[in-house]
């Protein structure tokens, strides 16, 4: 099972193979349950536009992370044709993402991609993650909050 979640910024997870420790001692920390989908992750950085490509996380999203013990040197990219053919789910957090990212796989054969809203599995029931960009500090602990637990669900859940 392979799957990516995309922001309005850079950061995009990918879930696939060969498993990414970082991210398997990432989702330690957080409680997630290591069964068979969580042993494959592998994180990367990605963004519909290319407005980011080549750089580092925002200093505050960076600031967040190592707040929470995770420590991260990925550069951002530009989502691929390749990674709606590879990909089981692209998980994006607005619906401006979510737009471009289903007309996109309409343009590319053998799209396998499932493109949703990582919102969707929020417990707490927030579909819409807003880009913290514009905000504070507390805006991005409040992005990756509502990521942990969307991303928890989403593993939660049955493929």
């Amino acid at each position: 099972m392979k799957w990516r979640i995309d922001s309005a910024a850079t950061s995009t997870y990918e879930i696939g193979n060969p498993p990414d420790y970082r991210g398997q001692n990432c989702m330690r920390k957080h409680g997630i349950t290591m069964n068979h989908i969580a042993r494959q992750w592998m994180i990367d950085s990605a963004a519909v536009s290319d407005w980011n490509v080549g750089r580092s996380p925002d200093a505050r999203a960076l600031s967040c992370l190592t707040t929470h013990g995770i420590e991260t040197t990925h550069k951002a990219r530009q989502v691929t044709k390749e990674d709606f053919q590879t990909f089981d789910y692209m998980l994006c957090m607005d619906e401006s993402n979510l737009l471009d990212l289903k007309r996109k796989c309409n343009h590319i054969k053998n799209c396998k991609a499932q493109i949703e809203l990582l919102g969707g599995y929020d417990p707490q029931k927030q579909l819409i993650i807003e880009d913290p960009y514009y905000g504070n500090d507390e805006d991005f602990e409040t992005v990756y909050q509502q990521c942990l637990r969307c991303c928890k669900a989403f593993l939660e859940k049955p493929h």
